[in-house]
């Protein structure tokens, strides 16, 4: 069995720079706490999503097991449009309903789906038998887990927590068991 642990990042800093957009003060105070609970996990490898804020939430935990954060691009935050929507909740709620339509420059959920799961693929097919914390973020997330079971849909997307995490057990590509962990503290 393979363990990926989708940790979704902490509460970052707003800015309009997405790829480098920092962890606010309570986002560090939260990533310290989410790797206090994953060295409990017997981690072996931790990969994330090029943005500074996934990156810093799981780098305790990379550090703790003395490995490097694997950047992988496919864990990236979907793209909802190419300027800032002037109502968010209905630009977020009108692509969830609608999985194939997509705002000017964005993805439809379709798309940022095949992208995150073909990520995950590749990281079950190189980390077979491993723990694998993965750094990423809440809408991703929800399309990945969505894709092996449709309880995890855009209701369950609006109740996650910002730092969140989600333990998903795989016997080859095949989701076994998925358990949340961020409720363990």
């Amino acid at each position: 069995m393979t363990n990926l642990y989708f940790v979704r990042h902490a509460h970052s800093t707003y800015t309009p720079d997405e790829l480098n957009r920092p962890l606010s003060e309570r986002g560090f105070t939260d990533a310290t706490r989410v790797t206090k609970l994953l060295e409990k996990e017997e981690v072996d490898i931790v990969v994330s999503s090029p943005y500074k804020r996934a990156v810093q939430t799981v780098a305790g935990i990379a550090e703790h097991i003395n490995r490097k954060v694997e950047i992988i691009d496919g864990f990236k935050e979907r793209t909802l449009t190419t300027v800032p929507a002037e109502d968010f909740t209905l630009a977020i709620t009108k692509v969830w309903e609608d999985y194939n339509f997509s705002w000017e420059g964005g993805e439809s959920n379709f798309v940022a789906q095949k992208r995150g799961v073909d990520s995950t693929y590749n990281v079950l097919e190189s980390y077979k038998d491993k723990n694998v914390v993965t750094g990423t973020h809440g809408n991703i997330m929800v399309l990945i887990m969505n894709f092996f079971d449709k309880q995890y849909d855009f209701s369950f997307w609006q109740n996650l927590d910002m730092p969140d995490i989600y333990k998903l057990t795989f016997d080859g590509k095949l989701l076994r068991h998925a358990e949340r962990l961020w409720d363990k503290l």
